[in-house]
């Protein structure tokens, strides 16, 4: 007599063998598109409490944006004539060119649009500034003054 068949209960597992494929080739495309992603000018931001500059370092090459929108520049004689930004970019690539290391800063009125100080910025990464700082202000030490 033959013995009946015994019926086998169902697998209840998951092969996670696929999902683990899926989950490295995403992995590895948000890797790749990750740095594509950030666009802007690098600049560096001043710290809440930063420190002035050495004396023993070399003069900045610093340009001003005026509160009426009007840019200067401390190189090439006179710091209180306007300046276009095709000569902001000519005189900071001169400077530059003559001394890689100099110290770049912008100088903008605290009621100047945020759009022209972002400008000047790139015009002196045009020049080929390796990195560019804002001047700022050190904060009142009385508190109590508004």
């Amino acid at each position: 007599m033959a013995q009946p068949r015994q019926r086998r209960a169902p697998m209840a597992e998951i092969n996670v063998v696929p999902y683990i494929d899926v989950m490295l080739v995403l992995l590895v495309i948000f890797m790749i598109t990750a740095p594509l992603l950030s666009q802007g000018v690098k600049v560096d931001l001043p710290q809440a409490a930063s420190q002035p500059l050495d004396q023993d370092s070399q003069e900045p090459l610093v340009v001003t944006v005026a509160a009426d929108g009007r840019y200067y520049i401390n190189v090439g004689g006179a710091d209180d004539v306007p300046v276009d930004g095709e000569t902001i970019v000519q005189r900071a690539a001169a400077v530059l060119r003559r001394q890689a290391d100099t110290p770049v800063l912008v100088r903008g009125d605290e009621n100047v649009n945020y759009g022209q100080v972002v400008q000047v910025m790139t015009w002196l990464q045009a020049a080929g500034a390796p990195s560019v700082g804002l001047m700022t202000e050190a904060p009142e030490q009385s508190a109590g003054r508004k």
